[in-house]
């Protein structure tokens, strides 16, 4: 089998190690609050960014030089692919990949064609899990790229798109139970609207609906039971997405009798893009019971867009791991690097610099972390600020049994209040420096 990277296998070499191609604090047998790190982060490589992207932008054309890659848009080509991205996942480690339908085998004349290029794929794709014992993380179909979806998929006002996305799920949740995946993402790139104007919201809210209820029937019938996910984003491509953040998507899987159903996969960029913090979306999330999986990266703080960078700061992953702690973890999701080398990195050791990057930070990030949470001073600080729900009246409002009467009552009684206590930020962000 011919070698597409030089790259030998990544391994761990410590803290002090100054190997740009080397880990320096994810070791993946190392036990973190009673998990190994491979067992904590279930890390994935996208097939998209990784193995399909180009480095091209509106401004300019492809940079990337992949020497598996010929261009085509043939069979052939995606075979080839697929070898030389499970050498990749292999080299650096990873357990788990994750892919758009459109990804990994190219589309035909007709629905029967493309659904033929797909199996001729899914052959090698399962040739390949077995020989590395990679596995899938999670399937999805791409419901954005192609003009028929220039209106959306499932809110489409055209009911032959919605038919025609529904036939292209089916086969992509037929492909990820074949291929064992954990889980089935749904994002909607198109799921929204532009203007207003020409859009009716609840008709498109309902159809979406139908079109997720109609997966789950299905998936029942065939017996795929891994974990439905909703990602949530604001914007990009369409000016306003239903499945905008986390709050909304929950609201409208409750709304629609589908929160038995689904979780959520929570983006750092899609948080940002939505005007929160990716740990504002765990903590909702988590505290709901819908915290599924996330989607590693970052974007530029000066560049207001979705810009899928790799997430390298140990602050910002040492909040998302505060976050995964407290709630138990993702199982059965994982840490799916949804990013992108940068268009100027465009060597094929690129793609192990950024990986093995975002794998530290991670770690780095845990390791922060469950020291944070050993020494318990930040908890204590946050259980000491509300201690006036724990006894008296604030028990009695918590409990149910305070009523209006009772809390004027109560007032009328102490005249004001006793006074409020500072929230200390300053100090507790002080406080997480320390760890850092």
């Amino acid at each position: 089998m011919a070698d597409f990277f030089e790259t030998p296998k990544i391994a761990y070499e410590g803290p002090n190690s100054k190997n740009p191609l080397a880990f320096r604090w994810y070791n993946e047998n190392e036990v973190v609050e009673g998990k190994t790190m491979k067992e904590h982060f279930r890390f994935s490589v996208v097939y998209w960014h990784t193995f399909r992207g180009t480095g091209g932008d509106p401004f300019g054309s492809a940079t990337m030089v992949r020497p598996w890659d010929d261009g085509s848009n043939s069979v052939a080509n995606a075979t080839r692919r697929v070898r030389a991205a499970f050498e990749f996942i292999q080299k650096l480690g990873a357990p788990y990949y994750a892919f758009h339908d459109r990804d990994v085998a190219p589309e035909g004349d007709n629905l029967a064609q493309t659904n033929k290029n797909f199996d001729e794929v899914v052959k090698v794709l399962k040739e390949e899990q077995e020989r590395t014992g990679i596995k899938l993380l999670w399937g999805t179909a791409n419901l954005f790229s192609n003009p028929r979806y220039v209106h959306g998929a499932s809110t489409s006002c055209n009911a032959e798109v919605f038919a025609f996305a529904g036939a292209q799920v089916k086969k992509c949740l037929e492909v990820t139970k074949e291929l064992g995946g954990v889980n089935y993402v749904f994002w909607g790139g198109r799921e929204g609207y532009q203007n207003l104007f020409n859009t009716d919201m609840k008709r498109e809210l309902d159809h979406m609906a139908r079109f997720m209820h109609m997966a789950v029937d299905y998936a029942r019938k065939i017996g795929f039971t891994g974990q439905f996910l909703i990602e949530p984003k604001p914007k990009e491509p369409t000016k306003h997405q239903y499945d905008s953040d986390a709050a909304a998507c929950i609201n409208f899987l409750r709304a629609y009798d589908l929160l038995d159903h689904f979780k959520l996969n929570i983006e750092t960029n899609h948080a940002t893009l939505a005007g929160h913090t990716m740990m504002h979306e765990l903590d909702y999330a988590g505290y709901q019971g819908a915290l599924g999986s996330i989607d590693a990266n970052t974007g530029d703080m000066l560049l207001g867009w979705d810009t899928d960078q790799f997430p390298t700061d140990y602050y910002l992953t040492s909040q998302v791991m505060l976050m995964l702690l407290k709630y138990g973890g993702i199982a059965p999701g994982g840490v799916n690097f949804d990013a992108k080398v940068r268009r100027e990195s465009f060597e094929p050791v690129d793609l192990f610099h950024a990986h093995v990057g975002g794998m530290d930070a991670f770690a780095r990030g845990l390791k922060i972390a469950a020291a944070i949470r050993a020494e318990g001073e930040l908890a204590a600080f946050v259980k000491n600020r509300y201690r006036s729900w724990d006894t008296g009246i604030g028990a009695e409002i918590e409990s149910g049994r305070a009523t209006l009467e009772t809390l004027e009552a109560e007032m009328l009684k102490r005249g004001e209040i006793s006074g409020n206590e500072s929230g200390r930020q300053e100090m507790l962000e002080n406080l997480i420096n320390r760890y850092l």
